[in-house]
């Protein structure tokens, strides 16, 4: 890594596969190794963030998914335009908890046009590097200890899953084993993060 041109990176996967634990810990990590790292998510804390949280995640019915894709992308809007450039300016490395595949997979498995939903999203700054944690549907819903959100069917995230595995058929997601112990993932994690800093 150069100058001051900051680096950014998403981390991607089903409900339950430890994104969130995985987001976090690589901050924590490029952190003790001196880097300037911050943790961001999606949905962010934004107004429409809180939103999504409160009436798609934690109602009793799952909303229209056209109606899901335009939330997530307005939330999306703010969260590039009031988090993630300015701190790309700043030359920082952002880790963020979800990004657009999150919207690609789950709205896709919805049902809905996948190029609709990339034509909704084409403004976004693309990350630098996308990584996929990658865990079976069946063991990543009994990680979940709170109450399922709706979108936490087994079904739903067999579909979700399918649909992340094409953007690494793509060779957009690179998909690490989230299936062994939280130690070895964030190690592997970091290794690949540090690889691709030597390569710009």
């Amino acid at each position: 890594m150069n100058g001051k041109k900051g680096f950014f990176i998403c981390i991607e996967g089903i409900d339950g596969c430890g994104k969130t634990t995985h987001a976090r810990l690589l901050v924590e990590n490029l952190r003790k190794l001196g880097y300037d790292a911050v943790y961001t998510t999606e949905p962010t804390d934004g107004k429409i963030g809180l939103f999504i949280r409160e009436y798609l995640f934690e109602g009793e019915k799952r909303y229209s998914s056209i109606v899901e894709a335009l939330l997530f992308a307005a939330d999306r809007v703010e969260h590039v335009e009031g988090e993630i450039k300015p701190a790309l300016k700043q030359g920082k490395i952002v880790v963020s908890d979800r990004y657009v595949y999150s919207s690609l997979a789950y709205q896709s498995a919805a049902g809905l046009d996948l190029e609709w939903i990339k034509a909704l999203n084409k403004w976004i700054i693309p990350p630098d590097l996308a990584l996929l944690i990658d865990v079976p549907p069946e063991e990543a819903l009994q990680r979940i200890k709170r109450k399922k959100s709706v979108m936490e069917t087994l079904e739903n995230q067999k579909k979700v899953q399918k649909a992340y595995q094409k953007f690494v058929e793509q060779g957009e997601l690179v998909k690490i084993d989230g299936t062994r112990p939280v130690e070895q993932v964030a190690m592997e994690i970091l290794n690949i993060v540090l690889e691709h800093f030597g390569n710009t």
